[in-house]
């Protein structure tokens, strides 16, 4: 609870406008984020590497361990319009990696019939603007093909990459963030990393799982994003959020890219008005970490959710409901969700468009003084 002259502090600043300092969310903050990188046990040796390398990395190990495991989608066999799969055909040939026709819907189809038959498809759609031809065959095949056999036939061993997201320039047809039209599909898994030492853990775990997954990567992070990565092999639970920052006064919560631009927000929270933000990163939409994020709440009474997609229907919508659901009681303050407006993604417009860290900073203080 803030009291006192942070009252005063918080109250001073609602007058103050969003562009009270440079960063810009399109281009990246004006000083880099210090993000803070998630200790792998026993992790061994480690290697510089981004978030396309990570991804790289893990599709490389999971190739090498599994001779079932093939990769394929738009231009994969050159390395991929992101060089994810780059280097990766010519070290396990073209029979394992290789190009498929623009056509996301047989794209889906195929790698539905490679895992029912017991390979372990490592499919790619190029942006996840572009999977919606193959929406049918994700929602309606690959996650009921169990359910519908009674058990008798499955495609557990399915993997759906695809980047999504804003990146400053893409427009409408190549920032999308389609992560809630999946969440609410049963028989399927929805997994965002935010860094390259969870995005190669990650993506190892949703290879191995035995039920489909749908691993969104986001994009703008590719090169932006670098840690030091264990090389060797290890995975990350699915369904399993982490807590990035502790904190007493203010829940906040995200994931993938979104991360670091709730960071920043919380970061001048803390030092402009002295607010103990908590901030957590959901990894995994679905099945989602309800009882890290119940408990959270509970401690601080209040709650910021925050992501790129529209508002109406996103994942926030889920995990508000939730949330009032079970902590009713708790709450000091109503819900806030900062997230994309409900209009197509824009281009010349999109640094107004997207979520970013001051408009997260204004809706910690509205909730802080509610």
């Amino acid at each position: 609870m803030l009291r006192g002259n942070n009252i005063k502090k918080v109250n001073s600043l609602l007058v103050r406008s969003f562009h009270s300092t440079v960063a810009n969310r399109s281009s990246g903050p004006s000083t880099p984020i210090n993000y803070p990188s998630l200790e792998i046990e026993n992790a061994g040796e480690k290697q510089k590497m981004n978030l396309f390398q990570a991804i790289n990395n893990g599709m490389d190990i999971a190739m090498k361990k599994d001779p079932k495991a093939v990769v394929f989608g738009e231009d994969v066999g050159f390395g991929g319009v992101f060089r994810c799969t780059v280097g990766l055909r010519d070290k396990y040939g073209a029979s394992r990696v290789f190009n498929t026709p623009l056509c996301e819907q047989g794209i889906a189809g195929f790698a539905i019939g490679l895992a029912a038959q017991g390979a372990t498809p490592i499919a790619e759609i190029q942006f996840a603007d572009y999977i919606f031809p193959a929406f049918d065959q994700i929602v309606n095949e690959a996650a009921k093909y169990r359910y519908r056999s009674g058990g008798q036939f499955d495609c557990g061993s399915l993997t759906i990459r695809s980047p999504y997201g804003a990146v400053g320039h893409g427009g409408h047809y190549h920032s999308q963030s389609p992560e809630s039209y999946f969440g609410q599909t049963p028989g399927l898994k929805v997994v965002i990393p935010s860094t390259p030492i969870e995005a190669k853990g990650l993506l190892l775990a949703s290879i191995r799982e035995k039920d489909p997954v749908i691993f969104f990567e986001p994009k703008l992070m590719y090169r932006s994003a670098v840690e030091e990565v264990p090389i060797g092999d290890y995975e990350i639970p699915l369904g399993k959020a982490r807590i990035v920052k502790e904190g007493k006064d203010i829940t906040i919560i995200g994931w993938g890219a979104q991360m670091r631009v709730l960071l920043q927000a919380v970061n001048m929270a803390e030092e402009k008005l002295g607010i103990s933000c908590e901030l957590i990163d959901l990894r995994t939409i679905q099945p989602w970490d309800v009882e890290t994020v119940v408990e959270s709440v509970k401690k601080t009474g209040r709650v910021v959710i925050s992501h790129e997609a529209p508002k109406t229907g996103g994942w926030a919508a889920e995990i508000s409901a939730t949330i009032q659901e079970r902590c009713f009681l708790h709450l000091e303050a109503p819900i806030q969700r900062v997230c994309g407006y409900d209009t197509p993604f824009p281009l010349i417009f999109e640094k107004f468009y997207v979520p970013d860290h001051l408009k997260n900073f204004e809706s910690i203080k509205k909730t802080m003084v509610y």
